[in-house]
């Protein structure tokens, strides 16, 4: 017997998308057939049937994935980036906001969104609960100072001095690393990573912990600020999609839009647009 409108909002009615979309299934509201038929229903064809792919942000990071206040959307390379993800997937994308503190804890969360693009660092602690796609953005640490003192902060060294005060933005890689590195110092959590360049500027801290993408953009837009370590990171990395395990279908779609937008000058124009390296 097939369910009625009854079952569904029963107590035990659907608690996620997936299981909605299954219920309605059943009763023949929709399709029920998955993209790949000898497979079961998965994340790939609840965004299809959706007509929407969800994509987790923190909208504080220029120039990768910022949210303007004033018209309310998302702008940068991250955010270019996935709509191209969704345009390959036939459906819009709806950027749902998340916070480096909570990031994992919203990814491994069913109900918010199917992937997460702002500028997310591949490390293996996180390869070990969640999916990552392969890199599309070279990046790495580095620091954003007030330009009169440049020259002052040229390694480590310098950085990790007791009046030197350096601040970060909470629960992500930066904030990791100036606990492990920089123990000397005074270090400053500021709760919104998009004001900390001006805070610098404006001298309420030396030094903020930054990334390349994210340090030359604000010392190319600010004439207050300076990157004097660019060509010299102190760590190496790539930027990646972050999604849930189990979602190895919807990897695959990521890492295949990755490896076209190589191969056909796409990531190039990308890198181009926002002013970085092209490394590929």
């Amino acid at each position: 017997m097939k369910p009625t409108i009854k079952h569904i909002f029963s107590p035990l009615a659907a608690k996620t998308v997936k299981e909605l979309l299954l219920l309605l299934c059943l009763m023949g509201l929709v399709s029920c057939q998955s993209s790949d038929p000898g497979t079961p229903f998965s994340r790939m064809d609840e965004i299809r049937q959706r007509g929407t792919l969800l994509v987790g942000a923190t909208g504080d990071y220029r120039p990768l994935s910022y949210l303007d206040p004033q018209t309310n959307t998302y702008w940068g390379f991250d955010a270019d980036f996935a709509e191209i993800i969704g345009k390959g997937l036939g459906v819009k994308v709806e950027f749902v906001p998340t916070s480096w503190p909570t990031l994992t804890e919203d990814m491994l969360n069913e109900e918010l969104f199917d992937i997460a693009l702002c500028g997310i660092t591949i490390t293996d602690a996180r390869k070990e609960i969640m999916l990552m796609s392969e890199g599309y953005l070279h990046n790495g640490k580095t620091i954003l100072c007030r330009k009169e003192q440049a020259n002052r902060y040229q390694s480590i060294d310098d950085i990790n001095q007791p009046d030197v005060k350096v601040m970060v933005n909470p629960g992500g890689l930066n904030e990791k690393f100036a606990h492990e590195h920089l123990s000397n110092s005074q270090i400053i959590v500021h709760p919104k990573n998009e004001e900390i360049p001006s805070l610098i500027a404006e001298g309420k801290a030396d030094i903020m912990i930054s990334e390349i993408v994210e340090a030359t953009y604000y010392a190319q837009n600010d004439e207050r600020l300076a990157a004097p370590l660019l060509d010299q990171p102190f760590t190496h990395s790539l930027m990646g999609v972050l999604m849930r395990k189990g979602d190895e279908e919807l990897l695959r779609h990521v890492n295949n839009t990755i490896h076209s937008c190589k191969k056909d000058g796409t990531l190039k124009r990308l890198h181009e647009k926002y002013g970085f390296t092209y490394e590929w």
